[in-house]
């Protein structure tokens, strides 16, 4: 991967789950020899004693609705911190955008849960399955006091679900296998990120080969071919075509989302 176009690494989840502990164990141990890492860190994340073991870092901010940051130049693994007291899906659908516009590509979006946090009010289960509908790790921190029972049925909720994320332990803000977690192999239920080969090609005079019942092959050119299958058909085609909207990001009218998720500020010091 070159710095003309970087992998980037989502990083969601609340403030005092411990991305920052995991971030810095990531880098260190899960990035290939001449990786050249940056992180992004919201400017609503407070300053840490701990930013000093980040590299290259700078800030991104919100501007009338948009990601507004820049690529630190001449990286080549650029981690992007997500504002962990806003809607991350909000966020994620704003990253949709900008990943592309600055010519970088995805590497891995990463989820970092707190146990204690989501045990002790279960209505943040709902947060988190939203987070980890986007994801393609899930890392299971700040672990200490809750029961192995609701660590088990919080894994085994998803696994219900076919989620083919990947769950891994946080211990002491390491994890077990840093280059399997930054493997930019896809692994999460969403495509918002994934590139359509089909999307914006123009199909104008392309030819569609059919058989009659001889066996014959039998050429008919796209226009005629929905001309003769009608309007409605013709339109119902074309819908085939276009990319699905994520569930998370379909809108009610008046502009709500159809699929609700806490607000997790709500529910933090």
């Amino acid at each position: 991967m070159s710095a003309e176009n970087p992998l980037v690494y989502i990083l969601l989840g609340a403030p005092g789950s411990g991305r920052r502990e995991v971030l810095a164990d990531l880098i260190d141990a899960g990035l290939p020899e001449g990786a050249r890492p940056a992180v992004l860190l919201s400017t609503a994340e407070p300053a840490d004693p701990r930013d000093a073991q980040l590299p290259a870092l700078t800030r991104w901010t919100w501007r009338e609705g948009a990601i507004d940051a820049a690529l630190p130049p001449e990286a080549t693994h650029v981690f992007f911190v997500t504002d962990g007291r806003q809607n991350p899906v909000d966020q994620l659908e704003a990253l949709q955008k900008w990943v592309p516009a600055v010519k970088a590509e995805i590497g891995r979006v990463i989820t970092v849960v707190n146990c204690r946090l989501a045990e002790q009010h279960p209505a943040l289960i709902a947060w988190y399955e939203a987070c980890i509908h986007f994801s393609d790790v899930a890392l299971l921190s700040q672990r200490e006091g809750v029961a192995n029972k609701w660590m088990s049925e919080f894994q085994l909720r998803f696994k219900d679900l076919c989620y083919p994320c990947l769950f891994e332990i946080v211990k002491a803000g390491r994890v077990k296998n840093p280059l399997l977690v930054l493997d930019p192999q896809a692994r999460r239920m969403s495509h918002i990120f994934d590139i359509d080969e089909w999307t914006g090609l123009d199909l104008e005079g392309v030819e569609f080969g059919t058989e009659d019942e001889d066996g014959v092959e039998v050429v008919e050119d796209e226009p005629a071919k929905k001309a003769g299958k009608g309007k409605d058909a013709a339109e119902d085609e074309d819908d085939e075509w276009k990319p699905q909207v994520d569930p998370y990001f379909e809108l009610r009218l008046g502009g709500r989302r159809e699929k609700e998720i806490p607000d997790i500020a709500k529910y933090l010091p």
